[in-house]
């Protein structure tokens, strides 16, 4: 499985430290270019390796951990999406306020979904701080939660899998619709920390 992070911010430099800790490899992406990555890379053990945009959105699982109004931008250039999976880390903010975003009601991924046609998108890594999601996810005997949902049981399943094997403890929140009011920005599980024992 070859795994991407588009973006080099706050969270996708939380991520990329988190697959190089389990020890799983990756490449990143942004929009500046691979030689703006030495940082991140050089802290990766040679686990995360810097990539052209278009080579990242061409992996069998594109993380999207850039900032909401700047996704379509980031996928224009790919390819067939072919049921290939997305995982949206995104959250629909307004600033300066720092408030979620006014969307009509809609899911933010949903927005996300349709800028990335044909894809099996999945909700996941928005809930917790950056700084949290980068440090080490094993506290004792519990683990630190990641919440996920997504549309397509199959896709729910495959990323339920990698955020464990990244030393979290994933928890399925079922379809997008069925966690609207509990994962988009401004919702009860974005912004704690939660650990599961065992």
């Amino acid at each position: 499985m070859y795994y991407s992070i588009i973006g080099s911010g706050a969270i996708g430099g939380a991520l990329a430290k988190r697959f190089a800790a389990a020890g799983i490899n990756a490449s990143i992406a942004n929009s500046r270019g691979p030689d703006s990555l030495e940082d991140i890379v050089s802290q990766t053990n040679g686990t995360i390796t810097a990539v052209p945009l278009d080579e990242a959105l061409a992996a069998d699982v594109v993380i999207i951990a850039v900032p909401f109004d700047a996704v379509q931008d980031a996928v224009a250039t790919a390819g067939s999406w072919d049921g290939r999976i997305v995982v949206d880390a995104t959250n629909a903010i307004k600033f300066p306020e720092f408030k979620p975003a006014d969307l009509g009601g809609r899911a933010s991924t949903d927005m996300v979904s349709e800028t990335v046609p044909g894809a099996r998108v999945v909700k996941a890594f928005n809930t917790l701080p950056a700084a949290i999601l980068a440090s080490d996810p094993k506290e004792a005997a519990a683990s630190r939660v990641v919440f996920f949902s997504g549309n397509d049981p199959a896709a729910r399943k495959e990323v339920g899998s990698l955020i464990s094997s990244l030393g979290f403890a994933p928890i399925d929140l079922g379809t997008i619709a069925q966690s609207l009011h509990l994962q988009q920005f401004g919702s009860p599980l974005v912004g704690p920390s939660f650990l599961k024992q065992g």
